[in-house]
């Protein structure tokens, strides 16, 4: 089959690798049927220095199983399947209490070997606890929307429920990218009153606005901070959700962060430090919450809406491709030439 892998920095190739087994009772195969380029693909392909062992890529996707282990019980040949970035038992108490990301037996895509979703198909460990069905006879045009409950509309329902946002709230997203357009929706799904996006690409703001934005800020740094007060009295408003994970982004979370309001950070940080001291929260009563999203536990409260069509999620897509294309949607994704890029292998 084929898979995906990363080099180094610019470096994507589609490759020939052999075909995934079961290795352990515990474990699905499933045939990708959908996958997608993630925004934190982005910083790798940024960044990564050349000449160490390849990364599979991928850790969002959609797909068929095709076998499972003796011991697997909630799936079976055949059905639909969402596997959430995050790869968790199920069983353990983080699980129970929703919180995946901390799974006693917690891993990632690229922490499996020689698993990555980007790819023709993969071996899922811990199936059960996993992967997600869907209910049979599904319309084929929703796949796009189901795919991004893998992540980036978990994570950006994670990042308004993180933030406390409630009928009546005010809200600043910083960030057009997926996830951030994505919590533009969340926040207005819960009942946000006032929702300001900051972003500077007009044709994802435009989208942003769709999903229930009220006002867009495209300035950046201190001239984006007083645009977003003078909208909002002066203050600032109640719930930040930044969905970038730049230390620039996150200085404007601070900024324009009401005084006993809350900064969730959903955004994959890509610094080591950041203000959260006697002046900058501390004084203000600021509260910082958000982290990773346990996006599994998620699904089955946001699918429904999805299947009846009350939201389209997967919008975020503004094109597609094959397994061949994904080196070409890098480098379009990093580009900012396309928002997210679905691929169909």
């Amino acid at each position: 089959m084929r898979a995906t892998f990363m080099y180094g920095a610019g470096d994507v190739r589609v490759e020939t690798v052999p075909d995934p087994v079961i290795s352990l009772p515990t474990d699905a195969l499933v045939r990708v049927t959908a996958t997608t380029i993630c925004g934190t693909d982005l910083w790798d392909y940024a960044a990564m220095a050349p000449g160490g062992e390849p990364a599979r890529m991928g850790h969002e996707f959609v797909g068929v199983v095709e076998e499972t282990g003796a011991e697997v019980r909630t799936v079976r040949r055949g059905d639909l399947v969402i596997a959430p970035w995050a790869i968790s038992d199920g069983t353990c108490e983080f699980c129970r209490e929703g919180k995946n990301v901390s799974c006693e037996n917690f891993s990632m895509w690229n922490l499996v070997p020689d698993e990555g979703g980007q790819a023709e198909a993969v071996r899922v460990p811990l199936a059960d606890g996993t992967l997600v069905r869907v209910p049979a006879g599904v319309d084929a045009a929703l796949l796009p929307s189901l795919l991004t409950l893998s992540d980036v509309y978990g994570t950006g329902h994670h990042g308004a429920v993180a933030g406390g946002v409630r009928p009546g709230s005010t809200v600043t997203v910083i960030g057009d990218g997926a996830v951030g357009l994505l919590a533009v929706l969340s926040a207005r799904q819960l009942g946000a009153e006032r929702i300001v996006l900051m972003g500077r690409h007009p044709a994802r703001t435009d989208l942003g606005r769709d999903f229930g934005a009220t006002d867009v800020v495209a300035a950046r740094g201190t001239e984006g901070v007083e645009q977003v007060r003078a909208l909002t009295g002066g203050h600032g408003t109640s719930v930040v959700i930044e969905a970038v994970g730049s230390r620039t982004a996150y200085d404007q979370a601070v900024g324009v962060v009401r005084s006993g309001g809350v900064i969730s950070r959903v955004g994959v940080p890509q610094y080591d430090e950041a203000p959260i001291g006697i002046e900058s929260l501390f004084f203000r009563n600021v509260a910082l919450t958000g982290g990773s999203a346990s996006t599994r536990a998620y699904i089955e409260e946001l699918l429904p809406a999805i299947l009846d069509g009350t939201v389209e999620p997967g919008r975020v897509f503004d094109a597609e491709t094959d397994l061949a294309g994904v080196p070409d949607g890098y480098r379009d994704m990093a580009d900012r030439r396309r928002l997210k890029v679905l691929v169909r292998p």
